[in-house]
């Protein structure tokens, strides 16, 4: 496997990165891409200059998975945004593979700060379907994975709960914020 920038030229690449996309997020966030158009449209979103969009290619030549980069805080702080593996290959090393590859490309950027959003819309943690206020740090403090959410891959990376989001997909459904020093 090799990991390389999605080119913009690079059409069957693109149209393999928005059906990873639209797969792996259908199942457990289905309002995020509901549909292959919206996926090659944050495909093609992710191809401006001031971003970063690499895929992971088998020796074939298939893509395997996906991630983008957005510059944000003139360029101290960057949002993972999205992480998508192919569903026949998760599990394998290739989304850890694809953020390893995207902080090297941060570090060279002079990125302090990379961070996330893991949203729970289907109560794949404590904190879904739950109230939140008044305490919300306290909820998030003692946080519990119920269903394999995406939360405990990313600590696994490193990364680190810095807050939550409560209700920003509708009631009951927040947003899980983590970050992770790159220096």
């Amino acid at each position: 496997m090799r990991i390389v920038d999605l080119r913009a030229s690079d059409i069957a690449a693109k149209q393999q990165a928005a059906q990873i996309l639209y797969a792996a997020f259908k199942e457990n966030w289905p309002k995020a891409w509901p549909d292959l158009d919206a996926a090659l449209a944050e495909v093609e979103e992710s191809l401006d200059a001031d971003r970063i969009s690499r895929i992971a290619l088998s020796n074939d030549g298939q893509v395997l998975g996906w991630i983008g980069g957005i510059r944000e805080y003139r360029g101290n702080a960057w949002e993972l945004h999205p992480l998508a593996v192919h569903p026949d290959f998760q599990g394998q090393g290739i989304g850890s593979q694809l953020v390893t590859d995207l902080e090297e490309q941060l570090r060279a950027r002079g990125a302090v700060t990379v961070y996330l959003g893991t949203d729970d819309e289907n109560n794949m943690t404590s904190l879904g379907g739950a109230d939140l206020f008044p305490d919300v740090l306290e909820k998030l403090k003692d946080i519990q994975d119920l269903r394999r959410h995406p939360f405990g891959f990313y600590q696994k990376l490193g990364f680190v709960l810095v807050g939550v989001i409560p209700d920003a997909n509708g009631k009951g459904k927040p947003d899980i914020l983590m970050a992770k020093l790159l220096l």
